[in-house]
C-alpha cells in the first residue's frame, strides 16, 4: 500500500522560505512522477512542481518558477520542495502525489493516483 506523509508545512512572512519533505513508502521510487499540489480555500487544486524519478525532468507552474525547487532522493525515497521568496498567494494546503505510469514529469492533478493528507503552508503580508 502507497503511503505519502507531508512534513514541513507552517506559517512564514512574504520573502520568507519553507522546505516540505514527502517520506513516500510502499511503491519503487524509480521510473514515476512524483509532485506537488496545492489547493487554496474556494480553489481548485493545481499542480506546483513535479518530476520524473526515472529520468529526472521537471515541471513547475508558472507563477512559482524561479522560487520553488522540487528534488527527490531515491535512496530515502523522499521527496522535496524548497520554497523560497514565499508570497501571500503560495499560501494553500500543499499535497504530495504519486504517478505510476509516466515517461515525463505531469502536471495534472488527474493523473495522479496516491495522494499525501496534506500539509498548510500561510504566507503572510
Amino acid at each position: 500500500q502507497v503511503q505519502l506523509v507531508e512534513f514541513g508545512g507552517g506559517s512564514v512572512k512574504a520573502g520568507g522560505s519553507l522546505s516540505l519533505s514527502c517520506a513516500a513508502s510502499g511503491y519503487s521510487y524509480s521510473s514515476n512522477c512524483m509532485g506537488w499540489f496545492r489547493q487554496a480555500p474556494g480553489k481548485q487544486r493545481e499542480g506546483v512542481a513535479t518530476i520524473y524519478t526515472g529520468g529526472g525532468s521537471t515541471y513547475y507552474v508558472d507563477s512559482v518558477k524561479g522560487r520553488f525547487t522540487i528534488r527527490g532522493d531515491k535512496d530515502k525515497n523522499t521527496l522535496y520542495l524548497q520554497m523560497d521568496n514565499l508570497k501571500p498567494e503560495d499560501t494553500a494546503v500543499y499535497y504530495c502525489a504519486v504517478a505510476e505510469l509516466c515517461w515525463v514529469a505531469l502536471p495534472a492533478v488527474d493523473d495522479y493516483t496516491y495522494w499525501g493528507q496534506g500539509t498548510q503552508v500561510t504566507v503572510s503580508s
